[in-house]
């Protein structure tokens, strides 16, 4: 295949190790907004952790930059920019139209868009395409070609990299999809799959994550009625697991940037097509309310204990998921909201994220150490770094240890999800 220079757009979490691997073949242009971003990425520096200095500085085909003249050379754009929910539940499509406007201003003949960014079936040649064309004055599949691959990235993972990870892809035409297939081929170890469509890509990325979502809306379910049962979730879930094809899916907080949004740009297609899905959005409803429950079960453990009025609550982890900085969309913050609406005094501490960030989204100023005689304790993040944490220390005579994630030892606790 002729080695066409790649421009990928966007580098947070997905686009920042695509651009690396694929700087391992061919050279590339990393291109994003925030020229902060760009000055860390050129000085060795990943705040999110995806790679490291030594892979950073390995990546010698790899460029940065934030001017968009420097990517006009490209014939081949891959947009990984994030596509969230506004905050009426409805999929905001505004990074992605900004990106296809930069795009399409140094758009030429025969060059291939490809996206990334999750979006609901029909997005891309609905919403993207028109833009492409406009800022151009070219044609779709005459004079410009687009393609979609969705990311599968999982932040903070380090065995499931991109490389490890099979890749679906897609074209606007057969050609250019059996070129877009080969383009990922030289990078995917893992093998890819070439779908027969865009959508039917875009389809199967945004279900992926609905379905999980489904499956923990289940266990979280589940949880809410072994606990009135008096039952532990986690041992009922150990023997169900000895059945071959049991799935072994947890309860817990369901935040970040895909399992707890994606589901909504499925339902916001479907309710735009005259169907009003029922199961998808009650599973959104249960995994949505799980914080609320999990502060209104630690409340009533400090009712138990005598010390619910003012009471000193540690929350342990504030990112979305364990070791990783990302705080986007995380759930521990409705914990959070409601033990304050109860009127404790809540405290929180998570090294892994960055205390600016956190202080700027939630207003929230984290705790650089925790202090001790806490009433209760949270732990709603399993990062490896809490596992040197000095409970005694931690604790008072009466303290309520509460487990979000059951992953600390039985004898700790008072209650897990």
């Amino acid at each position: 295949m002729e080695q066409k220079l790649i421009s990928v757009i966007g580098l947070g979490y997905v686009g920042l190790p695509l651009a690396a691997e694929f700087a391992k073949k061919r050279s590339v242009i990393g291109f994003d907004i925030n020229a902060a971003r760009i000055n860390e990425l050129s000085n060795g520096i990943d705040r999110t952790l995806e790679l490291s200095k030594e892979e950073l500085t390995q990546a010698i085909h790899l460029q940065f930059t934030s001017d968009k003249n420097k990517i006009s050379q490209a014939k081949i754009y891959i947009i990984t920019v994030p596509t969230p929910i506004d905050s009426h539940k409805k999929p905001d499509l505004s990074p992605l139209e900004k990106a296809s406007e930069l795009i399409s201003s140094v758009l030429k003949r025969d060059d291939i868009v490809i996206y990334e960014s999750t979006v609901y079936p029909g997005a891309t040649e609905e919403v993207c395409v028109p833009i492409l064309e406009k800022g151009s004055g070219l044609t779709f599949n005459k004079d410009f070609f687009c393609g979609y691959s969705p990311e599968r990235i999982n932040p903070g993972d380090k065995e499931h990299r991109v490389a490890d990870i099979k890749k679906v892809t897609s074209g606007s035409t057969l050609e250019i999809g059996k070129e877009v297939d080969a383009l990922y081929g030289e990078i995917i170890k893992a093998g890819t799959h070439l779908a027969s469509s865009i959508k039917v890509a875009e389809a199967a990325k945004v279900i992926e994550n609905s379905q999980r979502d489904l499956n923990i809306a289940f266990v979280n379910e589940l949880a809410k009625i072994f606990h009135k049962i008096g039952i532990d979730t986690h041992e009922v879930l150990e023997a169900a697991a000895t059945k071959w094809n049991f799935l072994p899916f947890k309860p817990g907080l369901v935040g970040g940037h895909c399992i707890g949004v994606d589901p909504y740009y499925l339902t916001y297609k479907a309710e735009s097509l005259g169907y009003n899905p029922q199961v998808i959005l009650a599973g959104r409803r249960v995994n949505d309310g799980m914080g609320a429950y999990v502060a209104s079960r630690v409340m009533k453990l400090l009712n138990v204990a005598g010390t619910a009025h003012n009471a000193k609550v540690l929350i342990l982890g504030i990112t979305f998921k364990e070791d990783c900085p990302d705080i986007r969309n995380s759930r521990v913050i409705d914990v959070i909201k409601e033990l304050k609406e109860f009127g404790t005094n809540v405290e929180v501490y998570d090294p892994n994220a960055n205390s600016k960030e956190v202080k700027e989204e939630y207003n929230i100023s984290l705790l650089e150490k925790p202090t001790s005689n806490y009433d209760a304790i949270v732990y709603a993040v399993k990062h490896k770094s809490f596992s040197n944490l000095d409970w005694e220390q931690l604790k008072s005579k009466n303290t309520v240890v509460f487990d979000v994630k059951g992953a600390l030892e039985k004898s700790l606790t008072e209650e897990r999800l």
